[in-house]
């Protein structure tokens, strides 16, 4: 039986790279839901997905800013609509302003918290509440929600807060056969680690494809072995 991933922040870094990964690779996905805000990169990805699919796959793809939960929570039907069923979820959309304490304003805050924390929380309820039965749920976290960072206290909030969500969505959703797994990757090369880590030269660290690559093994069948605890991926 074929069966449909759905990715968050598919237009960039980890999530664009396991987006492709997952497109090419031999496996039993031959759906893919694609969310991100409006952007090139966004168009670009589309277009190769597009060009580059000997498998014969498909994609629907939704321009949506996660820190609006309401709009999330009206897509939802209609990604059931369209796709059946959602049995992969990668939780991966990530947003920061990084500020010391003095100078945070409430509403980076409220946006953090919202895309990096009630936006995985509204997608995973609001498709269990009409019914979907989830094989594996994969939700990205960081080593920044492990040990907090001066400058970092909204980001390391919402990310230590996503771990303690996971560790109970992976109790809680046994019952139906879903695994959660949680990874906190270190310093990727991503947009977002630019934002926190601005004169960091990107090629001295680890890659979006690298951490795409973690996501594969966690999703396949040795995945399991691995998973019992909120997994670092880092050099």
């Amino acid at each position: 039986m074929t069966k449909t991933m759905l990715v968050t922040g598919a237009s960039k870094g980890i999530g664009q790279a396991t987006v492709e990964r997952f497109w090419a690779g031999a496996n039993d996905i031959d759906t893919f839901v694609l969310l991100a805000r409006s952007s090139t990169e966004f168009d670009e990805l589309r277009a190769h997905l597009a060009a580059n699919n000997p498998g014969g796959k498909r994609f629907f793809h939704h321009e949506i800013d996660l820190n609006d939960l309401d709009a999330i929570r009206d897509l939802l039907p209609q990604i059931i609509a369209e796709a059946g069923r959602v049995d992969y979820l990668v939780n991966n959309a990530g947003f920061t302003a990084p500020s010391p304490i003095h100078e945070v304003r409430f509403e980076d805050f409220e946006r953090t918290i919202n895309v990096n924390l009630y936006a995985p929380f509204v997608i995973t309820q609001g498709l269990l509440h009409a019914g979907n039965r989830f094989e594996f749920i994969l939700n990205v976290a960081s080593t920044a929600g492990i040990n907090g960072r001066s400058g970092w206290l909204t980001y390391s909030a919402s990310k230590a807060a996503m771990i303690a969500m996971s560790q109970v969505m992976k109790e809680e959703l046994s019952i139906y056969g879903t695994r959660v797994v949680t990874i906190s990757p270190g310093r990727c090369a991503t947009a977002l680690r630019r934002t926190l880590a601005p004169d960091e030269d990107p090629s001295t660290i680890m890659q979006p494809e690298d951490v795409a690559g973690v996501i594969e093994m966690l999703a396949s069948d040795f995945g399991r072995f691995v998973d019992s605890q909120n997994l670092v991926v880092r050099l």
